[in-house]
C-alpha cells in the first residue's frame, strides 16, 4: 500500500470496567508478560503509557476505578491523530509476538468476560505504534474518553503530540510537578 492511499481502520467501541488503580492493560492475547519484564529505559514509557513487558502495555486513565469510555482503531498504517476534542496524545512503540491484542480493565481477579478482543493486526506478530488521545482528567472526571489507534510501524523513540492536562504533566515529571 502506498501512503497516500487511505487507511483501512477497524474501529471497535467498547465499556471498559476498572476495579482500582487507574489503569487499563492493553494485552497480546497469546503471549502477554513471557519476556519477564522490560529495563527502566525512556523508550519504554511516555506518562499515559507504559510499555512494562512484550505485549503487556499500561495505558494510565483518569478515574480510579468504574467503567470507561473506550474506542480503539486498528489501521493498515498510520491513521493520522485527532487532535481536536482530545487534551492529551502521545505515542509509543510495542510489540505483539502473536499479532492479536486485548484490552482490560485492572482487576484484582482475572474475568476472561471484561476483556475486550480487538481486531486483529494488520501486519500478523511484529512491531506497532500506538497513538493514545485522552480527554478528561483530574479536574474534569465525568468527561473521560480514550482513543487508542494501533498501526504496524518500526520503533521509534516515544513522543508527546498534544500535552494540555495537569495528569499528563503530573505524569511526565512527577517529581518537579506543582498542582496549578
Amino acid at each position: 500500500m502506498s501512503s497516500d492511499e487511505s487507511p483501512v481502520v477497524h474501529i471497535k467501541r467498547m465499556k471498559v470496567e476498572v476495579e482500582d488503580c487507574g489503569a487499563v492493560y492493553l494485552l497480546d492475547r497469546r503471549d502477554y508478560g513471557a519476556g519477564g519484564g522490560l529495563d527502566d529505559s525512556p523508550t519504554h514509557s511516555i506518562g499515559l503509557v507504559k510499555v512494562e513487558d512484550k505485549g503487556v502495555v499500561c495505558l494510565h486513565i483518569a478515574a480510579q476505578w468504574g467503567p470507561v469510555d473506550f474506542t480503539v482503531a486498528v489501521a493498515d498504517q498510520d491513521p493520522g491523530a485527532h487532535f481536536d476534542g482530545y487534551e492529551d496524545i502521545v505515542e509509543i512503540s510495542c510489540d505483539s509476538p502473536s499479532g492479536e491484542f486485548l484490552l482490560a480493565g485492572w482487576h484484582m481477579d482475572w474475568d476472561d468476560e471484561k476483556a475486550h478482543i480487538l481486531p486483529p493486526l494488520p501486519g500478523g506478530p511484529g512491531t506497532y505504534r500506538l497513538r493514545y488521545h485522552t480527554q478528561g482528567d483530574m479536574e474534569s472526571w465525568p468527561i473521560d474518553g480514550y482513543y487508542l489507534q494501533i498501526w504496524p510501524a518500526p520503533q521509534y523513540d516515544p513522543a508527546v503530540l498534544k500535552s494540555t492536562s495537569q495528569f499528563l504533566q503530573y505524569l511526565l515529571n512527577p517529581e518537579s510537578w506543582e498542582p496549578q
